[in-house]
């Protein structure tokens, strides 16, 4: 059990109640149950410097919950059985006295003291934490994010330990009102004070075993409800509540000397209950069921303490608790904890990760800043006469107490928030080409790395998760629902299997799988590893039942659904560091699905930062390289992998990007590679980076030949750009040309002389909703607009000795004669040179599939190589077909095809309409080297609508075009494949 613990409010004196007001016994100090308030602190205090040996110092809550239920419920007793009422405005100024100034001090420090301590991400996650605390709701703050899998990986916050004061705070607004009530009713008994302690005690036991009951179901099923949440923690309070009203023969100390037996039956009693406390703080670990029965064990300990009642009596637990070093600790217990805590987390969040011994000291130290606030907070405004005088006073000091941190962390998480920046999801069309080839990340020379803020920013990288839905199902879930993406179906699908690490690869195979026209189904549940074996869940806080059930039920599901395409598995690689029992457990699931028939790829499991990445980098905008993270500890070793490399796991293929990851063979792994933000937490890549690198994992897969269709031909993209009407082009597949040239203006209005802006707006390029990409030109204010897209993949070129074909689907946009002077709709491949850096144009080549202007009725089709003047292509004008008929293209849907053809002597590329061809260049007319630099390498597409330019112009358009605006060009699919001769 690693949740934080705050002891509960004490009170200096224990108020005794006798069964009739007529013997009422005076109060009497306890001192034994000041020094047990030092045994539970120094247990908590403990456990949270990680002392070994002192494990289980997480029971120290229970003490304090038990003790609490005593002392505030023997304090409402008696002013019901003295009076016959109860003063709940009384009852609250005194705990809002007790309990508020010293919390709200700590809670302004903290808020204060995280502006220079944490980074800017994690101080956002701390004042939310403040304004929590403050309003005594901070328990259920920490349950929603405990039981959150997505929020993993974060920072603890300096703030976790006030859950328990939130229950006790909780506790008090109910039970103080209730016990009021029932001495109310009470209060005309004929013998009142017994009337009143039967009421309580029933609703004590009541209450306490429904909140035992409701204890022992969420421990096992949700353990952070369990932990902290109020209704499963009320039985403990109930305990000390009912031996407050205990009759006093049973746990008051009468005449001790003539009674020796009740001596001995005391003495036994006091002891035992210590014990059974030393015993559960040295026994019990994270690994305990809790709070369920274990939690009996220091609860009734506690009771059996208070029940000895017999601080004088020699050679007995009270005796001991009595004595002046238990007392003064005891004293300091309620402001050294509210201390510590924050002391340790804040520490260490500058420090990073302290050992034990520097922890202790740190617990040591806060000693000091506590003691402080005894003496000059707490001490002097719970005794203070004027503020204790009328209710109301005490009332608005706690009043006060709230407000002050409130005010603080609303103008601290304000001002970080204006610094941290909007939290906007991230443009997907925005980003930059990622290289498919090597190890670099982007395109090289692409001018995103240049310089400027990473992408995603810490706050969007927060909440940059791949766009599945609840198809990544949380750990209570047992079966996966229909999860079944994009066009494909039945055996026409690619199958997405394993745990949230092969969840993060959604969006990347979603692509891959659309440029296939391609299903892609999703089988992923959180925490849940894919070999076959059994973990415990720290969210459920037990053993992880659901996820062996929802294993077997996807593998069952997968072998009586239709075979599909291409089985991909990823898993988190670290459930165990026993490798003979990974390989095992591997084993077990693979035998499952070669039976399937498909072909398995395993994307071996990326590194893992161990930190909260987006919160470093959010306190190194411009030092990214601090948030670097140790390469060995980042990369464990892959059973799998090895087995696969070495031929021992047949029908299984292995693929990895670690290398572009975590390139080089340095010490580190980067957090921040190129601009990119890499991980969204401390284990998960962005989906931003998963974007990127979705054309490394297709060209890995593709090199694999885990992408063959059926006939040999490879599918390496296709969009059928479906969606709906207004959406943009998959981000995954395209990316937006903007202006009028490329970055850094290498030719002007894109070399051509065009007249017109390139937007990303969807006024210009967008999803028509009926399965067509349009185009469209658009002129506001005298200035054109229009769109123009690339693919981001750019290794589009043929196998040795075989053939490319890149195709579409286009109709031209469905205008004529004068109103069409100047519309210049292409679809057209250039060079990765261009793109890189590598190369300029004409050389790296150019391939016009379809070129028409002006409306004509026909279309070009064109090679560009060589030099910018003459040279072996003729340039500029390259060679074409000249114009080809096609006098219903305006408005109608034909298919436009290229084929670079490397399978016959000389190479060739054909052009073809409709599958005619009618146009062809072959190699011998040009010189070999001229040849081999236009040809051999990858190219990338571009559709584009221009307007103006020299083309049109050359075929009678005017200098200065003036034609209708808003006639699309519709692209109703584009689709490359390639074939192995």
């Amino acid at each position: 059990m690693t949740t934080e613990l705050r002891p509960s409010e004490l009170s200096p004196s224990d108020i005794q109640v006798n069964a009739e007001p007529a013997v009422r016994r005076a109060p009497s100090f306890r001192p034994d149950i000041e020094g047990l308030r030092a045994v539970a602190l120094l247990a908590v205090l403990g456990f949270h410097a990680a002392v070994p040996g002192l494990a289980g110092g997480f029971v120290g809550v229970d003490v304090f919950f038990v003790v609490s239920g005593y002392l505030i419920t023997g304090q409402l007793l008696r002013e019901a059985v003295s009076t016959g009422r109860i003063r709940l405005s009384e009852f609250f100024s005194r705990r809002a006295r007790r309990l508020l100034p010293s919390a709200g001090l700590v809670l302004a420090v903290t808020a204060l003291a995280g502006v220079w301590l944490t980074a800017p991400l994690h101080r956002t996650d701390v004042e939310y934490d403040v304004l929590a605390a403050a309003l005594s709701l901070a328990n259920w703050r920490f349950i929603s994010q405990q039981t959150d899998y997505l929020a993993a990986g974060r920072d603890p916050s300096p703030l976790l330990h006030f859950w328990s004061l939130a229950v006790e705070e909780q506790f008090y607004l109910v039970w103080g009102p209730v016990v009021a009530l029932l001495a109310y009713l009470a209060c005309r008994a004929l013998r009142r004070g017994r009337a009143v302690r039967l009421a309580v005690t029933a609703l004590a036991a009541v209450a306490g075993l429904a909140s035992f009951a409701l204890a022992l179901r969420w421990t096992h099923g949700s353990v952070s409800l369990a932990y902290l949440g109020t209704p499963s923690r009320v039985w403990q309070f109930a305990v000390g509540a009912l031996v407050a009203v205990l009759p006093r023969q049973l746990r008051a100390q009468p005449r001790l000397q003539a009674q020796p037996w009740l001596r001995a039956l005391r003495r036994l009693c006091g002891w035992a209950g210590l014990a059974a406390i030393g015993w559960a703080v040295l026994r019990y670990d994270a690994t305990t069921p809790y709070p369920g029965y274990a939690a009996l064990l220091p609860t009734l300990g506690t009771a059996a303490v208070i029940l000895a009642d017999a601080p004088e009596l020699r050679f007995g637990a009270g005796r001991l608790l009595s004595l002046k070093v238990p007392r003064a600790i005891g004293r300091l217990s309620y402001s050294l904890y509210l201390w510590h805590w924050p002391v340790l987390v804040l520490a260490e969040a500058r420090l990073g990760t302290l050992g034990w011994p520097a922890k202790a000291a740190l617990t040591a130290a806060a000693a000091l800043p506590a003691y402080a606030a005894m003496r000059l907070v707490e001490r002097p405004l719970r005794s203070n006469h004027t503020v204790a005088e009328l209710p109301r006073r005490g009332l608005s000091l706690g009043f006060g107490a709230i407000v002050l941190p409130v005010v603080i962390a609303l103008l601290v998480g304000t001002g970080t928030l204006r610094l941290l920046g909007p939290s906007a999801p991230v443009d997907l069309a925005g980003l930059p080409p990622g290289s498919p080839d090597g190890t670099s990340l982007l395109v090289h020379g692409a001018a995103f790395t240049q310089g400027g803020p990473v992408v995603p920013d810490p706050v969007q990288a927060r909440k940059d998760f791949p766009p599945d839905g609840a198809c990544e199902v949380a750990p209570t879930t047992v079966t996966s629902p229909p999860c079944l993406s994009g066009p494909g179906s039945g055996a026409d699908r690619i199958v997405l299997l394993g745990d949230s690490h092969a969840g993060q690869w959604y969006s990347a195979l979603l692509g891959i799988a659309a440029a296939r026209h391609l299903g892609l189904e999703e089988l992923v549940k959180q925490g849940c590893p894919l070999p076959e074996l059994t973990v415990d869940n720290p969210q459920l806080g037990r053993t992880y039942r659901e996820c062996d059930t929802w294993r077997a039920d996807s593998l069952n599901r997968l072998k009586q659904e239709a075979r599909p395409r291409l089985i991909v598995i990823a898993s988190l690689n670290r459930y165990t560091d026993d490798r003979e029992l990974l390989t095992r457990a591997w084993e077990k699931t693979l035998a499952q699905l070669r039976p399937i028939g498909a072909p398995i790829v395993y994307l071996k499991d990326t590194p893992i930062p161990g930190t909260d990445t987006p919160a470093c980098v959010s306190g190194h905008p411009d030092d990214p390289a601090a948030c670097d993270f140790p390469r060995a500890a980042a990369q464990w070793p892959d059973p799998l992998a090895d087995a696969i490399a070495a031929g021992r796991e047949p029908g299984v293929s292995a693929v990895e990007l670690n290398s572009v990851l975590c390139p080089g063979s340095g010490r580190s792994c980067p957090a921040v590679l190129e601009r990119i933000l890499l991980y969204r937490d401390d284990a998960h890549l962005t989906n931003t980076a998963v974007v990127v690198l979705a054309p490394r994992l297709e060209h890995l897969l593709g090199a694999a030949e885990l992408l063959t269709a059926p006939g040999g031909w490879n599918t390496l993209l296709r969009d059928d750009f479906d969606g709906p009407a207004g959406a943009r082009p998959s981000a995954a597949l395209w990316q937006y040309d903007l202006g009028t040239c490329y970055p850094g203006c290498p030719a002007a209005q894109w070399g051509t002389g065009e007249i017109e802006t390139m937007t990303d707006s969807t006024a210009n390029v967008r999803l028509d909703g009926h399965g067509s990409l349009e185009i469209l030109p658009t002129l506001t204010d005298g200035r054109w607009s229009s769109g123009r897209i690339e693919s981001r993949r750019a290794d589009f070129t043929p196998p040795p000795g075989g053939v490319l074909r890149i195709e579409a689907s286009i109709a031209l946009p469905d205008v004529t004669g004068p109103k069409a002077a100047g519309y210049w709709p292409a679809f057209w491949a250039l060079g990765s040179g261009v793109r890189d850096g590598s190369a300029g144009w004409p050389a790296a080549g150019e391939i016009d599939a379809m070129e028409s202007v002006n409306g004509r009725g026909t279309v070009f089709g064109t090679l560009h190589c060589g030099t910018a003047t003459g040279g072996p292509c003729q340039e500029p004008t390259g060679l074409g077909s000249g114009e080809h008929p096609c006098p219903d293209c305006q408005g109608a849907f034909h298919t436009y095809t290229v084929e670079v053809d490397r399978s016959t002597s000389p190479e060739q590329i054909r052009w073809s309409l409709d599958g005619r061809e009618y146009h062809r260049v072959t190699a011998d007319r040009t010189d070999p080297a001229s040849w081999a630099q236009a040809l051999h390498h990858g190219y990338f597409l571009l559709l584009n609508l221009a307007v103006g330019g020299g083309l049109p112009t050359a075929y009678g358009a005017p200098a200065a075009p003036t034609p209708e605006p808003g006639h699309p060009m519709r692209v109703a699919y584009v689709a490359v494949t390639s074939r192995q001769v």
